[in-house]
């Protein structure tokens, strides 16, 4: 990345030609090409220039482009024409003028017409000084700067979508506020508001197929809430990019095996877990169970379990063996279990739990019994 001067441009077509090399140069504004070409004739006298851009008739563009390719030129200035599929071998140095103009994707095409042969190949960003460009387009370059490793594609796909958001699925218009939460994040938001449409709005549209069997899901995800030590000590895991890795995939696993198999590995690199860790081991236990259950929220404080059932009340989980499950629970432990309403929301609170384990031990109670 280079602030625009004469130097840096001689210096990269001299040092293109000195080895038998051809040079792209990229401006996207037509009326400029005449000047850029003058720019160039004066610096490097020797340089022979053609002009290509997208208001030449075809047949006069396509002489130009088959000149160059058969060594007639030495500089092709062009508009962003050259990301369309062009492969000359022999062009090995591109420079792309106000970079911070273009999308991450154009950027990345355009690198991508040269270092197409086994030449060492040149890519020069020519802006403005940082200071005087807008944060996106700072970050835009960034990216293409350190994602430049054959198949970093979907790197910078992803920079792409993390800077500019994702569009709305109904419709043409771009909402950035991806870049606030992080592209997973924004994925687990969208699914749960999909999952409230088809359960909500759309019910009669979604009806679950096997209404009533185990094998129904109620809810997509069941979110836990706890005033209990649940975390990764700094003391045990001191890196926070490390800590960070590790909760994201602890949240990912679902089976026992997989969580005793992460057990093992952290005692492995980290030693012996400390109290909070082995409750934070829980957590997807517990999440899973409650899953299975239909409770879309589990909030454990204060030695009490409350369990959050489906928001719809005209709900099929209703009538399901399911919630019947959680009713026999109840009439067998009616001195610690409570269900109740309040704001439309149906719910159930067990005292007496005063850990993840005790909580674990009852939802598994609870799926154990006959409905």
């Amino acid at each position: 990345q280079h602030i625009f001067g004469h130097e840096i441009i001689a210096d990269a077509i001299n040092f293109e030609m000195s080895r038998g090399g051809q040079v792209y140069f990229v401006c996207n504004r037509i009326s400029e090409l005449p000047h850029i070409e003058s720019l160039i004739h004066q610096h490097v006298p020797d340089a022979r220039v053609a002009i290509g851009h997208g208001r030449m008739s075809p047949d006069q563009l396509e002489k130009t482009i088959l000149d160059f390719i058969n060594y007639r030129y030495d500089v092709l200035l062009s508009t962003t024409i050259v990301e369309n599929g062009i492969d000359i071998p022999n062009a090995n140095t591109i420079i792309i003028d106000n970079a911070q103009n273009f999308g991450l994707s154009d950027l990345h095409q355009m690198r991508g017409r040269v270092g197409r042969s086994t030449r060492k190949a040149f890519c020069y960003l020519l802006t403005p000084p940082l200071s005087a460009i807008s944060d996106d387009s700072r970050r835009r370059l960034e990216a293409i700067e350190s994602f430049s490793e054959l198949g970093s594609g979907i790197q910078i796909a992803m920079q792409d979508l993390d800077i500019r958001g994702a569009g709305n699925l109904l419709g043409a218009e771009q909402s950035g506020f991806i870049a606030d939460l992080g592209y997973e994040t924004y994925l687990k938001i969208l699914s749960e508001a999909v999952h409230e449409l088809k359960t909500d709005e759309f019910s009669e549209l979604y009806l679950p197929q096997s209404e009533g069997s185990d094998l129904t899901t109620w809810v997509d995800d069941c979110v836990l809430e706890s005033d209990l030590p649940l975390y990764l000590p700094e003391e045990y895991i001191p890196g926070n990019g490390e800590r960070i890795l590790i909760y994201r995939e602890l949240d990912s696993l679902t089976m026992p095996e997989q969580l005793q198999s992460f057990r093992r590995r952290l005692e492995d690199r980290f030693g012996k877990l400390p109290k909070p860790v082995e409750g934070l081991m829980q957590v997807p236990l517990l999440r899973q169970q409650g899953k299975s259950l239909g409770v879309e929220r589990l909030v454990l404080k204060g030695g009490v379990m409350t369990l959050y059932f489906v928001s719809n009340l005209q709900s099929a989980y209703y009538r399901s063996d399911t919630f019947g499950r959680c009713l026999t629970y109840m009439t067998k432990h009616f001195e610690q279990c409570r269900i109740s309403e309040t704001n439309g929301k149906r719910r159930m609170t067990v005292s007496g739990v005063g850990d993840v384990l005790q909580a674990a031990d009852t939802l598994r109670g609870i799926l154990e019994c006959e409905a």
